[in-house]
């Protein structure tokens, strides 16, 4: 106890204070630099998660519009060309239900409707899907710049559909014959492949020689 009781007794001299404030000081500012250091990489690193989620919705956006473009003429796409336009559609939907935003998934789910009713619509002869892309488009765009206001417009537009659906039975029959037209399109380029085949292997096939007869000498 000896030796605390000489550095109680050294700390409260006249001699020490210039000492015990300079570590204080030292101690104040070593304390600052680090909160302000970790207060800026804690900035940098929201402003990088940010950035990271502006691009995902972006380049999901970019996806979906993309995808209207052509559900609006699907029934003129083959049906490998469908396959893949459905694949890059299941990615986009992916993405846009993982972003971090309220309300995604209400939008994934009124992107899925609207480009399920532009492929419906690609089938009807004199149908202008041209306004419909647009308004894809443009209710997508007024989603990412104001996601909270949007997302009560896609639900309203949800629940219509929903409620349509249930005092409109006769839509059943309309799905009904959506499948037909997707199955007859199917049935006509299935149609045209082993034509094109069987026209390449006669090109390609074996040439028959006929044997010519020789005079005997």
């Amino acid at each position: 106890m000896q030796w605390w009781n000489d550095f109680i007794s050294w700390i409260t001299s006249s001699d020490a204070q210039p000492a015990v404030f300079t570590a204080a000081l030292l101690f104040v500012a070593v304390l600052a630099a680090g909160l302000l250091a970790a207060w800026i990489s804690s900035g940098s690193i929201k402003r990088v998660v940010a950035q990271r989620d502006r691009e995902a919705k972006t380049a999901a956006i970019a996806a979906l519009i993309d995808a209207a473009t052509e559900a609006s003429v699907w029934n003129s796409l083959t049906p490998q060309e469908q396959v893949l336009a459905d694949r890059v559609v299941g990615q986009a939907d992916i993405q846009v239900r993982l972003l971090p935003i309220r309300g995604s998934d209400v939008a994934a789910n009124w992107a899925a409707h609207q480009l399920h009713e532009l492929k419906r619509a690609s089938a009807t002869f004199g149908y202008q899907l041209d306004p419909a892309v647009v308004e894809f488009r443009d209710r997508l765009l007024e989603w990412q710049r104001h996601p909270g206001r949007t997302r009560k417009q896609f639900q309203n537009d949800l629940e219509r559909w929903r409620t349509q659906r249930i005092e409109q039975p006769e839509l059943e029959t309309v799905d009904q014959q959506d499948a037909w037209v997707a199955a007859q399109h199917h049935e006509r380029y299935s149609e045209t492949v082993p034509l094109r085949e069987s026209t390449a292997d006669a090109a390609t096939g074996p040439t028959q020689t006929v044997p010519t007869d020789v005079p005997n000498r």
